[in-house]
C-alpha cells in the first residue's frame, strides 16, 4: 500500500487504538462539501476528464507552486498563460515532469492527498516516480475512459452527499441549470460570490456594477438600487440551490454607516476617484449589508479574509490570478468586525462563518469572538493550514474557548476533484487523533468522543450550512 493504515494517529498505543476506533466509526459517513471551487460544468456535461495532467497537475496550485518554488517553469507544467506566451500542451510531458519532481511534495498534505487518490481511486500500490510515470499515466488515462470514472460516477463513488461550487454575481449559472434539468440525483449547488461587484479595487469594478444592475433592472447610480440588485441575484442563486454567500476580502474590516454616508461612498467608488481607505470602508459596509440580507433570505455568510493575493506581479501578468502566489497576512478581527457585530452579532438566526490565514488569531481573537456572539461560527483551517498540523493547531487553540459546537465541521475548498475524499479523510483522522488525546488526558469521556467525532464529520456542517 502507498499509505500507512494508521497514518496521522497518535504514536502512544492506547491513544492510537482509540483514534482508530473513532475513525472507523465515521470513516464511511457521507461527504458534505459546502464550500469549494470545483467546475460545475464537469457534472453538467459529464464528459471524461481529458488526461492525468489535466486532472492532477494543471488545476492544482498546491502542486505546481511547490515545483515552481524549486525552479520548474510554470509554463512547462501546462499552466495556461494570459499574455499569449507559449505553454506546454503535451500532457505526457507535463506528467513526466510532475513525476520527476513529485518527491518535492514529501511531508506536505499534497503528498497525502495525491497518494490517497492514487491508491483509493486508481488502485496503485507503488509510489509515483520518474521511472513509474508512464505506467501511472497509461493506467489513469485508461481508467478515465471508462464510465466508472466520469464525473458523476466519481461523485457517487466518493460518497458525496452535497457539493457547493462558487460562482460570481454575474454568472448565469447555466451549468447548474443543466445539472438540475438533467435528472441526475447528485446534489451540486452554487454559492453567491459577489467580490467583483463589491470590491472597488477589482478590475472593471464600475463596469461590473453597471452590468450587474442592468441584469437585475436596477439603477447603477442609486445606492438602494444597487442593494436591490444584490437581493435579486441572491434570490436567483437561492433558486439554484445556494445556501451561502462567500466574501474574499483583503481584510476583515466591516462598517455600518448611516444611509446618506453609505450612498455617498457608493457614488464615490463608482466614480473611480477614491482612496484605498474608502475602498476598504466600502467593502466593510458591504459585509454588514450582506449580513442584514442574510437575516432576510437565510443565506449563510462566509468571510475569507487575509490573503495577499497575486503577490508576484510578473506571475500575475503572465499567468493571471490564482496561480499559487497568494500569501497569508496578519488579520485583525476584534476591531475590524465590531461594526457588523454591533449591528447583527447577537442575532441567533444569522450564521457568519469566519475563516483565517492568520493562525495567531485563533486563541487571541477568533475563539473568544465565536465563544460569545450567537451569530459567529469558526470555519475550519483553510488553504495553507488544511493539513494534519493545521487542524491540530486549530483544535488546540480554539476548542478551549469556543468549544466544538461553535465550529462548522470541514470544508475542502478545492479545485482538484479527486482530492475531495482525500482531504476529508485527513480531516477525519486529524480530529479523531485530537479526540483520542482528550480522552487519554481525562478531558473527554470516551462515549462523548464518539459523539463529537460524528458531529465534526457530519452534523455540524449540515446544520451550519442549512443543507
Amino acid at each position: 500500500m502507498l499509505l500507512e493504515p494508521d497514518r496521522l494517529f497518535p504514536v502512544e498505543p492506547s491513544s492510537r487504538s482509540l483514534a482508530r476506533a473513532l475513525y472507523e466509526s465515521i470513516a464511511d459517513l457521507p461527504i458534505v462539501s459546502p464550500h469549494g471551487h470545483c467546475d460545475p460544468s464537469w457534472f453538467a456535461k459529464n464528459e471524461r476528464f481529458p488526461n492525468p495532467a489535466d486532472l492532477f497537475v494543471i488545476p492544482d496550485h498546491y502542486v505546481f507552486r511547490m515545483l515552481v518554488s524549486q525552479g520548474v517553469p510554470m509554463a512547462d507544467l501546462g499552466v495556461p498563460r494570459v499574455d499569449g506566451g507559449e505553454t506546454e500542451k503535451d500532457p505526457h510531458k507535463i506528467w513526466s515532469l510532475f513525476a520527476k519532481y513529485f518527491y518535492l511534495l514529501r511531508g506536505t498534505p499534497s503528498s497525502l492527498w495525491l497518494e490517497h487518490s492514487f491508491q483509493e481511486v486508481f488502485g496503485f500500490d507503488e509510489p509515483l516516480t520518474e521511472n513509474s510515470a508512464q505506467a501511472y499515466y497509461d493506467h489513469i488515462d485508461a481508467k478515465l475512459a471508462t464510465p466508472e470514472f466520469l464525473p458523476r460516477a466519481l461523485f457517487d463513488s466518493f460518497g458525496i452527499e452535497a457539493l457547493a461550487t462558487t460562482e460570481g454575481a454575474l454568472d448565469d449559472l447555466k451549468w447548474h441549470k443543466m445539472i438540475k434539468d438533467s435528472g441526475w440525483s447528485g446534489n451540486v449547488i452554487t454559492t453567491y460570490r459577489p467580490d467583483t461587484v463589491v470590491d472597488p479595487d477589482a478590475a472593471g469594478f464600475a463596469d461590473n456594477v453597471r452590468a450587474f444592475c442592468e441584469l437585475t433592472g436596477e439603477d447603477p447610480n442609486d445606492w438602494e438600487g444597487y442593494l436591490n440588485a444584490h437581493r435579486k441575484r441572491r434570490a436567483f442563486f437561492k433558486s439554484m440551490g445556494a445556501t451561502a454567500s462567500d466574501h474574499g476580502h483583503p481584510s476583515a474590516v466591516t462598517a455600518d454607516l448611516p444611509k446618506p454616508e453609505a450612498a455617498g461612498l457608493f457614488a464615490k467608488v463608482m466614480s473611480g476617484d477614491f482612496t484605498a481607505q474608502e475602498a476598504e470602508q466600502f467593502r466593510g459596509q458591504m459585509l454588514t449589508e450582506m449580513a442584514r440580507m442574510s437575516l432576510d433570505d437565510g443565506l449563510v455568510l462566509q468571510i475569507h479574509p487575509g490573503s495577499r493575493r497575486n503577490h508576484s506581479d510578473p506571475v500575475a501578468a503572465q499567468f493571471g490570478r490564482d496561480k499559487g502566489f497568494d500569501i497569508p497576512g496578519r488579520t485583525d478581527y476584534v476591531a475590524a468586525l465590531k461594526p457588523m457585530l454591533d449591528a447583527v452579532g447577537m442575532e441567533p438566526n444569522l450564521t457568519i462563518i469566519l475563516f483565517t490565514l492568520d493562525e495567531t488569531s485563533y486563541s487571541r481573537e477568533l475563539a473568544p469572538l465565536a465563544g460569545a456572539y450567537p451569530a459567529l461560527r469558526l470555519g475550519p483551517p483553510w488553504w495553507f493550514f488544511d493539513s494534519y498540523e493545521g487542524i491540530k493547531r486549530f483544535r488546540e487553540q480554539a476548542t478551549e474557548t469556543a468549544g466544538f459546537y461553535n465550529t462548522v465541521g470541514f470544508n475542502d475548498d478545492t479545485r482538484a476533484f479527486c482530492s475531495i475524499p482525500a482531504r476529508h479523510d485527513v480531516a477525519r483522522r486529524s480530529d479523531c487523533a485530537y479526540l483520542a488525546t482528550l480522552v487519554g488526558t481525562g478531558r473527554l469521556r470516551e462515549s462523548e468522543a464518539f459523539e463529537v467525532a460524528h458531529d465534526l464529520t457530519y452534523r455540524l456542517v449540515k446544520e451550519a450550512y442549512r443543507l
